[in-house]
Order: C-alpha cells, then structure tokens, then sequence
C-alpha cells in the first residue's frame, strides 16, 4: 500500500489530529436515536473513526460504539483518546471490508471519512453488517470559507499550498453523488448543525499540519506555509484566538 492510499494517508498525523480536529455537536447523536428510534445501548459501528472523535457524541449518549479504522496509527490513537468508554472498541477493518459479523450492529455512521470510501461498496458492507431496517448517516465537518478576513485567508492558504490534492479533497466533501451511491438511493435526508471552534494559534497550526494534503514537516513548502499562517493569525486574532467556523451536515436514511 502506498503512502498516498486513503487508509494509509493520515498515519504521520495521527496525534495532530487528535488534538486540534473539531469535534461533532452532541446533537447529533440524540437526533439520531429519535429519528431511527435507537435504544440505550443499541450498538453503532463508525466506519473510517480515526482518532474517535465522531464516536464521542454517541458514546456520551449511552450508546455502544465499535470504531473500524484501517490506520494502526489513528486506531492506536483512538483507542488511547476514548480509554474511559467502557462501551467502545476499536476493530481493524475497512468501510468495504469491516470484519464484523452479519447483522451484528443497529446503526453505522461516518465522519469526515467517506469521501475516502468506495461508496457503493461501503454501503453493501454496512448493510450486511446492519440489523434490519439497515439505518446509516455520513457525517461531515463543512468549514465555511468565506464571511470574514480569517475565513478566506485561510481558504486562501490551503489553496496555495494544499494544490491540486486540496482542490480534489475538497470537491469530494459532502457530494451527493457519493451520498446517493452509498445508500443506493438520493431518498436520504439531511440535518445540519452549527459547529464553531475558537483556536490559538498552536492549536491552528496542529489544525492545519492534520490536512493530509499540506506539506509535511520536513516538506521545503512547510516553512512558507507556517509563516502565512502566523501572518493570518496575526492579523486576525482577538485575545489570542481566531475563531473557524463549521457546519457538520449528517446525510441519514436507510440503505437499499
């Protein structure tokens, strides 16, 4: 497997990840057992769960959450950040491939993980995995980019240095192309939630640095890159902070 394969992408920045990605508003998950009418403890499998931050929402509302991450770096970091769940476990598998057993989970989500996903072939997969009625959501984390002088410096900053690769992670957020092929159907519906985050600047910069399209630490665009960002920061902080703004859109339905 490549460096640049999707499973593998992340394993480099697996602790920037863990400390500065946003997290996802508790509401989602309560949205979620009302809408598919889940009971305490019904059990939920997150596809591509990282470093466990979409897991967090649902295991706060009693819910018991397997976490099928591919990355050993990333799962090793999930693992550690969620050690006080007594309801979580993490296995390795992949959204195609999870190697839990048939029918075995009332619930499978996704979070900022599946535009990395063979679409169709992820949802036949949490299919078999899934009791009846087959319920899904996929989750993501919508920076807004424009509105302010920080939003679009930034947007301006991973344009610059994210290139090519940014520009095509970026399209794939959220399409509903993808969305449609992984239920099967574009009958699903959708929730959005505000999500704003205040940051420092180190926290910024881990931010940053976990986009798996920038350049690396030891990259020769690093240290330009580094240096816009404290000039963004500089320019636009108040009280030390600047203030990114999300809006989390849960796609939910149930697979054909």
């Amino acid at each position: 497997m490549t460096p640049d394969a999707p499973t593998e992408r992340f394993s480099d920045r697996a602790q920037a990840y863990a400390a500065a990605r946003p997290g996802y508003p508790r509401e989602i998950a309560t949205e979620l057992m009302r809408a598919f009418a889940l009971p305490q403890g019904a059990v939920v499998a997150d596809l591509g769960s990282g470093t466990g931050l979409s897991c967090e929402p649902f295991l706060r509302a009693g819910l018991t959450v397997i976490g099928v991450e591919p990355n050993d770096a990333m799962r090793t970091a999930g693992d550690q950040q969620l050690a006080a769940f007594a309801r979580f476990r993490s296995a390795k598998g992949t959204a195609e491939a999870t190697t839990l057993p048939d029918a075995s989970v009332d619930l499978v989500i996704a979070a900022q993980a599946a535009h990395w996903f063979e679409p169709r072939a992820a949802g036949q997969e949490a299919k078999r995995i899934l009791k009846r009625p087959p319920h899904a959501a996929l989750i993501w984390n919508d920076r807004v980019s424009h509105g302010d002088t920080f939003a679009e410096g930034y947007e301006a900053l991973l344009t610059e240095h994210g290139g090519v690769e940014y520009a095509r992670v970026r399209h794939r957020h959220a399409h509903h192309d993808l969305v449609a092929a992984f239920f099967g159907h574009a009958g699903y519906r959708e929730l959005r939630f505000a999500n704003p985050t205040e940051l420092d600047f180190d926290t910024l910069a881990q931010r940053l640095y976990s986009a798996s399209y920038v350049p690396k630490a030891d990259a020769p665009g690093h240290a330009p890159m580094m240096a816009a960002l404290r000039r963004l920061f500089d320019a636009t902080q108040r009280d030390g902070r600047v203030a990114m703004v999300f809006e989390t859109r849960v796609f939910w339905g149930a697979i054909e």
